[in-house]
């Protein structure tokens, strides 16, 4: 007779009171994993997360309240989840996980690691350090209506860097109010700048500085005082953009002084933001009008919407379109409100210079009005059904994982609609990991397109090595048969090299670099393929892939058991949607990749350095999706395609 306690089985039951897991994120989806675990019965929980509660979350963050704005995410999650169970042990930590800190060891304290994160480093880092441990992973994400939920695990399933992933289109408010890195980043300002003027405002689509950045020093004093201070307006008068926009009739040249010089002065002061980045450039409207040059005015040959205008066309493209913006607003009547379209000309004159100011700004290639249309897309609000829908499948998948039952685990798409079996939820059987995976691939390699005599070491380090594949602190050392590095891990000791082009070091066609990380115990040996043609600001090619474009997804058959419980007897066939959910956060969707900021500079140096031990065998990744399939044609119009 099966012993039960609640509706567990005993021995499950008790497993669950005396392991220890892991959860990544305390946002959305981790609110709701968090209430979900202690009240099935986890007894020892630990939680990290970087970010601060803002008012913006409260509305499906529910372990969150208004007087909770300000305060670390994870603390206040711990304290609100022991309301649920005062006898569970949560540890919380307000850090990234991507500290030196949370190294291989400390993930091999946990019996499995739950991802509720709403960004690709930090996915692609916990990944490797879940495959350096061998440990199981659930990884999650959710965009809008549509979810996913699957099960890594070193050596029987992908990895979540086996499939090529399109290029990220969530970013975190931070990155977009502060510290934009690629032109999507200044797009989005743009859009949202665009509502915050003359449209709908919004409190998840603020523009100003983000005071509580992450990376900013965090001291809870500091933060309880805030939160207490936002209770009250003090002698402070608040008005919002759009109030002060119209105090001010909407002076184009007012505008652009406090967003693109103001502002960004205000940002410098923020200098914890710049230690590691290049600093923004404020722009000062009388300044540049003075110094505008004549040609700037000259036609150019070439479609008008394919031309990238100078700094001064954009500032000119602004004030125009403010006051055809201004004179939209005043006919329409005093509290009326724009809807942005791609299509309304003046609209899209307005995102188009701003968002280039903004990229100027920040030291990025300026785009054409045609490349920044394609990329301004539509966004998807996060919905807290879906946060909660998916929250649960994590703990279903977990039981699986600690009943002993891992061969049983699913990838589950939760879809938008009912499919041609009334199916909202779809289980795919997972896929074993890739042999050209360039992470848990027995022997990781990827060929790199470059140009050896353009590209110098630190563009190597930051563009390709950390940005493109991911690493947190890479040593590089040549294989010339004498062992040179050409970068350190150890900060100063191959600084000299960074602005130094790789040919400087006899790197040309052929040439292997060793690559180690040793924080994600993770070894890449890249092959350096010399070109002298690649495309306009593109600086390098993964060879073997589209440049951010994520392979066809594959529909297979497949037979399934369950995706109600850790249970096999509880089996609900369904049929599936292909659906990949990338974050539980806003979600740009219908834009075309673009390159990414404008080159750094780099350099190298040589030196003998210790060899890291490649660890093998790492296999494990985040789902493709295969769909089960009934002899139904038809099947196919549930198909719902997402990044």
């Amino acid at each position: 007779m099966v012993h039960l306690v609640g509706s567990l089985r005993k021995e499950l039951a008790d497993s669950l009171s005396t392991c220890s897991v892991l959860v990544v994120g305390a946002g959305g989806i981790g609110c709701e994993l968090l209430k979900n675990l202690v009240l099935t019965g986890f007894k020892n929980i630990e939680v990290i997360d970087l970010d601060t509660i803002d008012v913006s979350n409260l509305n499906r963050q529910f372990l969150f309240q208004k007087k909770h704005v300000g305060k670390s995410k994870a603390q206040v999650a711990k304290e609100s989840a022991l309301q649920f169970c005062p006898s569970a042990n949560i540890t919380a930590y307000h850090d990234s996980i991507m500290n030196p800190d949370y190294n291989v060891e400390y993930f091999r304290k946990f019996i499995l690691v739950m991802n509720a994160l709403d960004n690709r480093a930090a996915r692609n880092h916990v990944n490797r350090m879940c495959l350096a441990a061998d440990i199981p992973l659930i990884e999650s994400g959710t965009a809008g209506y549509l979810g996913q939920v699957t099960v890594i695990k070193k050596g029987m399933t992908e990895c979540y860097e086996c499939q090529p992933k399109p290029t990220q289109k969530t970013f975190p408010g931070c990155t977009i109010r502060n510290t934009p890195s690629e032109p999507i980043h200044c797009i989005v300002w743009a859009k949202y700048l665009f509502n915050q003027l003359f449209g709908e405002e919004d409190a998840d689509q603020e523009v100003s500085p983000d005071t509580a950045d992450p990376e900013l020093a965090w001291n809870p004093e500091d933060t309880a005082a805030r939160a207490t201070a936002s209770e009250k307006d003090g002698d402070i008068k608040r008005i919002s953009t759009k109030e002060w926009a119209r105090s001010t009739g909407y002076d184009p040249v007012k505008l652009f002084n406090k967003l693109f010089k103001d502002d960004i002065m205000y940002l410098l002061t923020m200098d914890k933001l710049w230690k590691k980045r290049k600093a923004p450039t404020p722009l000062d409207w009388q300044h540049l009008e003075n110094s505008a040059c004549p040609q700037e005015d000259s036609p150019v040959s070439g479609l008008k919407d394919q031309q990238v205008l100078g700094l001064w066309g954009y500032c000119q493209l602004f004030q125009h379109s403010v006051e055809t913006l201004r004179s939209q607003i005043q006919e329409k009547g005093e509290s009326a409100e724009l809807v942005w379209d791609k299509d309304d000309p003046p609209a899209m004159d307005f995102v188009t210079a701003a968002a280039n100011l903004r990229m100027h700004i920040f030291s990025m290639n300026m785009k054409s009005r045609f490349d920044v249309k394609s990329m301004a897309g539509n966004i998807i609000p996060a919905i807290a059904t879906t946060n909660a829908v998916i929250a649960g499948l994590i703990v279903l998948e977990g039981l699986k994982i600690l009943s002993g039952e891992i061969e049983s685990c699913r990838s589950i798409f939760l879809n938008k609609c009912p499919n041609l079996r009334k199916k909202l939820l779809v289980p795919c059987i997972l896929d074993p990991p890739s042999a050209n995976c360039y992470v848990c691939a027995s022997k990781p390699e990827v060929t790199v397109k470059l140009n050896v005599h353009k590209t110098v070491v630190l563009t190597l380090q930051d563009r390709i090595l950390k940005e493109r594949f991911g690493m947190v602190a890479p040593d590089v050392q040549i294989e010339d048969g004498k062992g040179t590095i050409l970068i350190s891990s150890e900060e100063g000791e191959t600084e000299a090299n960074n602005n130094k082009f790789l040919s400087d070091f006899g790197i040309r066609n052929g040439s292997r670099l060793q690559v180690d990380d040793f924080l994600q115990d993770y070894t890449l040996l890249v092959n350096v393929l010399h070109t002298e043609e690649l495309e306009r600001d593109v600086e390098f090619e993964v060879v073997g892939e589209a440049p951010d474009k994520a392979p066809p997804p594959q529909s297979k058959p497949e037979e399934v058991n369950s995706i109600t419980n850790g249970n096999k007897d509880s089996s609900q066939p369904s049929t599936s949607s292909k659906v990949q959910a990338e974050d539980d956060d806003i979600m740009i969707v219908e834009s075309d990749e673009e390159e990414g900021a404008s080159s750094s500079s780099a350099p190298a140096t040589s030196a003998t350095k210790r060899k890291h031990p490649n660890t093998g065998g790492d296999e494990t990744s985040v789902k493709r999706p295969r769909t089960e399939q009934t002899s139904t044609a038809d099947d196919d119009d549930d198909i719902i395609a997402l990044d």
